[in-house]
Parts: structure tokens; sequence; C-alpha cells
């Protein structure tokens, strides 16, 4: 144990944890290259096209639908989150509009952390909420994330852990097993947050945070799960006819490559998301997942992202106009309280000189 506290510290000392990070990144998205390239290289563009174009339209309403209602169940992150450090006052649409924009921008760019948080701050920032404090909200996110993922990873893998082989090439009974350490892990968590209120330091300025209870942390739970769970119900709704897969088999290929999507902090996993699925589902025809594939990221990514970009520039130039009647308005109202000054000493000034002038005439 102290050779492995060593090592880490010798880690976090020499090395940093974000060059590790950095390395990772660049490693995962390195073997989707590969990956990407060896599977598609023979692939025939006009099926593809096909597949896009022969998708029914229902199909393609029903995967927005939920898709809509993915993005409106990421708005509680943020709303969770505000009333748990504190910030309660912050309404429910400013933090629906800080989480519409933030998740579709960083889903995007990448490093979601980072651009996340900046468009957070940008909207936040408005209503009081300090640096430290938009931190904060981000950590509390991001945990609602995890324990939603480890809810839905860990019951999926459990039941069907022959799913989950397909990603990581692992034998289904220990696939299984990781399952239900997940479970387990997740259940000793909520019972850790219950026994009292749990307060931890993050980051180099020592900020704390207090984490949600057991109710609360079910509620995050839930939260994750409810989202998870339509972004997967999309992806099924658009997959090919035949051959069938299990709903639940589909959801634990689908979060499993989400999540390493998600460490690779490429531009909406672009790449290793789309290789995990490929490799994980060689079942389908290569030509028909890849159009399914493609009216996702259509859906998911490209389309809220435009919206999201727009939302923020109709924001900025509102924002910016407000600004300009604002520095007019301090301008007129400055140049009416000096040109009342002058009046009212000139006026003091006239009045002694009538009586003088009075005088002199008599």
């Amino acid at each position: 144990m102290n050779r492995l506290k060593a090592f880490t510290g010798w880690l976090r000392d020499r090395v940093g944890w974000h060059t590790l990070g950095l390395v990772a990144s660049l490693i995962i998205i390195g073997i989707a290259v590969v990956v990407l390239y060896e599977m598609l290289k023979n692939i025939r563009p006009a099926e593809v096209f096909d597949a896009l174009t022969g998708t029914d339209p229902w199909r393609v309403a029903l995967a927005a639908l939920f898709v809509a209602c993915a993005y409106f169940t990421l708005t509680f992150y943020d709303w969770f989150a505000l009333r748990t450090i504190g910030k309660p006052h912050v309404p429910y649409r400013t933090a629906a509009l800080a989480s519409f924009t933030s998740y579709s921008i960083g889903h995007n760019i990448g490093f979601s952390a980072f651009t996340g948080g900046t468009v957070r701050y940008r909207i936040y920032s408005a209503h009081g909420l300090g640096a430290i404090d938009v931190a904060k909200l981000c950590f509390i996110t991001g945990l609602t994330f995890w324990l939603g993922n480890m809810a839905i990873l860990g019951l999926g893998i459990t039941v069907e852990p022959w799913a989950a082989s397909a990603v990581d090439h692992l034998p289904p009974w220990v696939n299984r097993l990781i399952g239900i350490a997940l479970l387990t892990a997740l259940g000793g968590y909520v019972v850790w947050v219950g026994l009292k209120p749990r307060r931890i330091g993050i980051g180099e300025g020592h900020w704390t945070v207090t984490l949600p209870g057991s109710r609360l942390t079910l509620a995050q739970i839930a939260i994750g799960i409810v989202d998870l769970s339509f972004c997967a119900a999309a992806m099924y709704v658009l997959m090919p006819q035949t051959p069938f897969i299990d709903p639940i088999a589909l959801g634990v290929v689908f979060i499993s490559a989400t999540l390493l999507g998600f460490a690779s902090h490429a531009p909406g996993g672009l790449g290793v998301f789309d290789a995990a699925m490929l490799v994980a589902l060689p079942q389908f025809e290569k030509e028909p997942l890849l159009g399914a594939l493609l009216l996702l990221r259509l859906l998911y990514y490209v389309t809220p992202f435009a919206i999201a970009l727009i939302i923020m520039g109709v924001r900025e130039l509102l924002l910016s106009r407000k600004r300009r009647r604002q520095a007019l308005a301090d301008t007129l109202d400055e140049a009416l309280h000096q040109a009342a000054a002058t009046d009212g000493a000139a006026e003091p000034t006239s009045l002694d000189e009538r009586p003088a002038s009075r005088r002199a005439a008599g």
C-alpha cells in the first residue's frame, strides 16, 4: 500500500494527472482511428446513403423526441446542482438554458468539463455565481452523470453480461461480477452519504462541497438513469430492422461506447464511440449501422449544437444591446445632473445681482 501511495504521489508530482489524462485520451483516439480505418476501408458510401434516406420518417421523429426528452432531463442536472450548492434563487429557466447550451456545446467541442464550465459561468455569473460556485455545480452535475452510469451499466451488465463482452472481450461471468461490484459500490455510497453529512474538498483552493444525502443521491441516480435511457432509446429506434437485438443488450453496448467516447475527450466522442459500436455489433451490416450512427449524430449532436450557438448568439446580442442602452441612459443622466448643477449654481448669482441694480438705479 505504501508503495502504491508513493507511486501515485510520484505520478502526481512529476507527471501530473492532466498529462496522464491527455496521454490516455490520445491512446484511445489512436486505437479508434486504426479500428475505424480497418472496418470502413471497404465501405460502400452509396449503401450508407441509402440507409440514411431509407429510414422511416416516424423512426427519425421518434428518435428526435427521445433526444429532446434526454436534453430536457439534462436540465435537472443543473437544477439539482444549484440547490445542492445553496443557490436556489436561480430560476429553472436559467438552469435549463445553461444546461442545454453547455452540454450541446461541450459535447461537440470536446473537453466538456472546461468548455461546458465556461458556458455555464457566462450564464450564471449574471445571477451572482462566481467561478468557485460554477466549479461546485459542475462537480455535482458530473457526479449525477457518473452515478447514473454506474447504476444503469451495473444493472445492464448483470442482466446481459454477453453484451459487455462484445465491447471489453472479457468472459461473461467476469462482466457479471463487474456489474454486481458496480451496484454494490453504488449501494455502499448511498449508505455512506446517508450516515452523516459528507463534505469534501476539491482543487488547489481547497473549496468544499457538501454531498447530497441518501434520498437526494437516489434522486441523482434516477435523473442519470432517465437521461441515459432516453439516449439509448433514440439509438434503438434508429437501428436496422434486422437482426433483432435486445434493448438491454443494445443499452449496455451504447452506454459502454458512450463512456469510451467521453474518456477520449474527442468532440462528440467522434471516432471512438463509432468504432466501439461497430466492433461490438458485428452481426449488423456496416452500412446500415453506420447510417444509424450518422442519424444519431445529426439528432443528438449537430442539431442541438446549432440551436445552442443560435441561442447564445442571440443572447449575447441582446445583452450587448442592453449594455449600450444602459450606457446611453447613464450618459444622459450624468449630462442632466451636470446641467442641473450648472443652473443651480448660476441662479443664486442672478438673484444677488437684482437688488444691487435696483439700489444703483435709486
